[in-house]
């Protein structure tokens, strides 16, 4: 499944907790609490790693207010295969992924960003650590953007090679850049409506709405 948003057309936000500071947990939790509130998202799915209380790992930046900062660190685990990145939506609406490092040098001061890793597509190229279609399979969601600034999120049907799941944002998505949010415990949602997974544990959650 893959979504085309024009930033300028819609209204993303990221999530991890509710007003009182608890976390949603899951994405079925968190159309749960946007349901209550009234407002239903076209599309959501979660949106990185996180740490065993549910904190997200990495930058995290929900509406211009950093819960977390950016994580340079070296580790163990897909999010420190390097290089990783962060997915952003600026002050004035435009998206971008970009390595990490580039990130930080780039003086960029977002309204709602993501850490996670590793990149899928990096300036057009596979990630480099990538097999062509390795042996590790999981259903895996991402987020791209395209050369003219459109995000597309995806997520897989069924189990997928990192590999071939880079190879789908770059050639049938054409996102020259894309990252990798997580595998195992993917989830989507579309119009309120959960399409694959749901009550899996998930920390943050990005979601699209109509302005």
């Amino acid at each position: 499944i893959a979504c085309r948003f024009d930033p300028r057309s819609v209204r993303f936000e990221l999530a991890h907790a509710r007003p009182d500071g608890s976390v949603h947990g899951s994405l079925s939790a968190y159309l749960e609490h946007t349901g209550q509130a009234g407002t239903m998202p076209v599309a959501a799915m979660n949106a990185g790693m996180y740490h065993p209380d549910m904190r997200p790992v990495g930058l995290h930046v929900e509406q211009g207010r950093k819960i977390a900062p950016l994580d340079t660190g070296e580790g163990e685990g897909n999010f420190y295969l390097k290089p990783n990145g962060v997915f952003f939506i600026d002050a004035e609406g435009r998206a971008g992924v970009m390595e990490t490092q580039a990130f930080a040098a780039s003086g960029i001061r977002p309204w709602l960003a993501t850490q996670s890793g590793p990149m899928l597509v990096i300036d057009g190229a596979v990630h480099p650590r990538f097999l062509p279609d390795g042996s590790s399979r999981f259903i895996r969601n991402g987020v791209g953007v395209t050369a003219d600034g459109a995000v597309v999120l995806a997520i897989s049907r069924d189990p997928v090679s990192l590999g071939l799941f880079a190879r789908a944002f770059r050639d049938q998505f054409s996102c020259p850049d894309a990252l990798f949010l997580d595998g195992g415990i993917s989830a989507f949602a579309a119009n309120g409506r959960m399409a694959i997974g749901g009550n899996e544990p998930a920390g943050p959650i990005l979601a699209v709405f109509e302005k």
